[in-house]
């Protein structure tokens, strides 16, 4: 049998189960936040943009311990600029399984904007997933939230608050500006919705291909800056918004989840 297929039993049992849009969860902390919410009985709709591949064998894996419980959709998230991109976006997401009871604001693009050499480009790039998309995303999908009394979770960054990263001067206004919105939109829809937030320090350490990678040494010197002497794991981050996604009398929270590095961050080095 197609696994992606399934039975009318599975497809019953299948019809309750509430469901939750990850954005950015083809990989990393995404990832583990969709894994998550499908052991607990959530059927899961994992967004991506460029890693179609991941996204869909994390896919094809999830149905095949359960069938029909996990999808994939494809977007660039600039489509929430054009009114129309962004309503046939909704159509999509709601066409999944027909409904929504968590929405999870993940995808976020990360990297340094040294004050002097800062650009529209960056400018553009950091607020679109840090702050415009979340923002304009919710609002689009608000109507089917309130259906399910269903919630708004962020990934932020510790250093979206007092703990300014050096260098980082856009994208730690963007995660700032994201910040507040979890806030805001807290008092605007509730009762119906309830909206928090999840403050990673450092739970996951940048691909080693990559211009932000660590030598060994780096790495020590963020550990020996944690209080909790270790590096976080993408499930913790997933325990804590599960945790927010099931709290009904929370809202308007962010947890931070950072084994105490807040205390101690300067805010210029690792």
């Amino acid at each position: 049998m197609n696994l992606d297929t399934p039975s009318t039993q599975q497809a019953n049992n299948n019809a309750n189960s509430p469901v939750m849009l990850v954005t950015g969860s083809a990989k990393r902390i995404g990832a583990a936040i969709v894994t998550a919410a499908h052991e607990q009985g959530y059927r899961v709709i994992i967004h991506c943009h460029q890693s179609k591949q991941e996204a869909e064998a994390l896919a094809a894996q999830l149905n095949q311990a359960r069938a029909a419980s996990a999808t994939v959709i494809i977007a660039d998230l600039i489509l929430v600029n054009e009114s129309n991109r962004l309503n046939d976006f909704v159509e999509r997401i709601m066409n999944c399984f027909g409904r929504l009871d968590a929405l999870i604001h993940n995808a976020s693009r990360f990297y340094p904007s040294p004050f002097g050499s800062i650009d529209h480009t960056q400018w553009d790039e950091l607020f679109l997933t840090n702050a415009k998309a979340p923002l304009l995303l919710s609002q689009a999908l608000l109507p089917h939230l309130i259906k399910t009394q269903g919630c708004i979770i962020s990934l932020l960054d510790i250093h979206a608050q007092d703990r300014p990263f050096k260098n980082y001067t856009v994208y730690n206004m963007a995660k700032a500006a994201h910040r507040m919105m979890v806030q805001s939109l807290a008092l605007e829809v509730a009762p119906e919705v309830r909206v928090n937030g999840v403050a990673p320090g450092v739970n996951i350490l940048p691909p080693v291909d990559s211009d932000q990678a660590m030598d060994a040494q780096q790495q020590q010197s963020i550990v020996n800056s944690i209080p909790l002497q270790r590096i976080g794991t993408p499930k913790e981050i997933a325990h804590s918004t599960l945790y927010l996604a099931q709290a009904s009398y929370i809202t308007g929270e962010v947890i931070n989840v950072d084994g105490g590095r807040r205390l101690t961050l300067a805010g210029d080095h690792y």
